[in-house]
């Protein structure tokens, strides 16, 4: 073993350039982090992670964020194999479950089948129905549904099918006992779904609604064992903070924290390294993709770039020699980009120790199963037969 705690921070939609399969998804051009530096004009300020080598890792560097002459950790990029481009795919992919078959999309709306069973189990009528904006159609449907107690069905271009409600009309238990039938209907073979997602809001009208922090992912079963799997199995500590529990369905997982927001996230990060133990500690930061990059605002999602950077200021400082931390994106989401769903990218790969003696490039990994592998071999267990481990290289 080489170090005793490793840290996996997915930075949720911070990709890095388009992806070489990106004009299979329309996603030609994007670039998250490129744009966002371009649309600050060169006052996005990270001055932890550009130490790093977070400009290194690209062909040209991020406006405002030099590179580093002696970046301070390894840096490289990651590229996705998986049939997707939703979390789902992307973390699972990281854990040595590449996602290999298409997940079922909706680019119509659900079929009239699935809308059928959810309005008879809820007793509540289904309104929306098509792929949307889900601050859009919260605007556009929310009054009715307060009136009605409708639900907010809607889709996107991933594969999942959401369901919206105010919590002062439908409670959030009941919201989730529908959303949890929702996902019964949808794990194949005729439909098969990567997420189910509750997005209940407040607010008393269309000028004022807000999503809350009380959304919950109802994420497939993991088809298979995933590193997380491994790796308790062997007896080796598992944290998750975020919406990691969500998307392993708790598959994994010692010991979880439900993230409010990235601060609350991060609060739980420094909460976790104060932790003795043993293990490894996986970290989604979703404010990026969802308060930012489905909501197309670049100025909001730089504003969380550098907040988060604040923050890393914090881990690095309070981190071990025998710590490593892995920070990555589980997918793109351009805030500058055309539509609302996430973007086909590359996603930067920064590995941290204060234990290193240099930094340098790790280069292009791919599949995203490197990430998983790496964590592996450093606690001496076997299994992820998708990945490469690039331990060795970290001196």
């Amino acid at each position: 073993m080489k170090f005793k705690r490793i840290f996996g921070l997915v930075m949720d939609s911070v990709g890095t350039g388009a992806a070489p399969d990106s004009i299979k998804y329309g996603d030609e051009g994007a670039d998250t982090i490129g744009h966002v530096g371009e649309h600050f004009a060169g006052k996005l300020a990270l001055p932890n992670l550009a130490k790093m080598g977070i400009s290194n890792l690209r062909d040209t560097p991020i406006e405002g964020v030099p590179v580093a002459d002696d970046p301070h950790a390894y840096y490289g990029k990651m590229q996705e194999i998986s049939a997707g481009k939703d979390s789902m795919d992307g973390h699972w992919e990281m854990m040595g479950l590449p996602v290999r078959k298409a997940l079922s999309t909706f680019p119509n709306g659900f079929p009239a089948d699935i809308i059928d069973k959810l309005e008879k189990f809820s007793g509540r009528k289904v309104i929306g129905n098509r792929p949307e904006s889900g601050t859009k159609i919260i605007a556009e449907l929310g009054e009715q549904q307060m009136k009605t107690g409708d639900l907010i069905v809607y889709t996107s271009g991933d594969s999942v099918l959401q369901i919206a409600a105010h919590e002062e009309v439908i409670p959030l238990d009941e919201l989730y006992k529908i959303c949890e039938y929702a996902r019964s209907l949808v794990n194949g073979p005729e439909y098969l779904v990567g997420r189910i997602i509750a997005r209940p809001y407040v607010g008393p009208d269309a000028q004022h609604f807000t999503r809350t922090a009380n959304r919950r992912d109802f994420t497939l079963e993991p088809t298979d064992k995933t590193d997380m799997d491994r790796l308790q199995a062997a007896g080796v500590h598992v944290v998750g903070v975020g919406k990691i529990n969500d998307i392993f369905s708790g598959h994994g997982i010692d010991e979880g924290y439900h993230n409010e927001s990235n601060m609350d996230g991060m609060d739980h990060v420094d909460h976790v390294m104060q932790e003795d133990f043993t293990g490894f500690c996986f970290i989604n930061l979703v404010d990026f993709d969802a308060m930012y990059g489905h909501r197309r605002n670049p100025e909001g999602f730089g504003n969380a770039l550098m907040d988060f950077d604040k923050r890393l200021g914090t881990v690095m400082a309070n981190m071990h020699d025998d710590d490593l931390l892995m920070i990555t994106a589980d997918h793109g989401n351009d805030p500058t980009y055309r539509g609302t769903d996430h973007t086909r990218e590359f996603v930067p790969l920064v590995v941290y120790s204060p234990g290193f003696k240099q930094g340098g490039s790790l280069g292009i990994r791919s599949p995203f199963s490197d990430f998983g592998a790496t964590v592996l071999d450093n606690f001496g267990v076997k299994g992820n037969n998708e990945g490469h481990s690039f331990l060795a290289d970290l001196k």
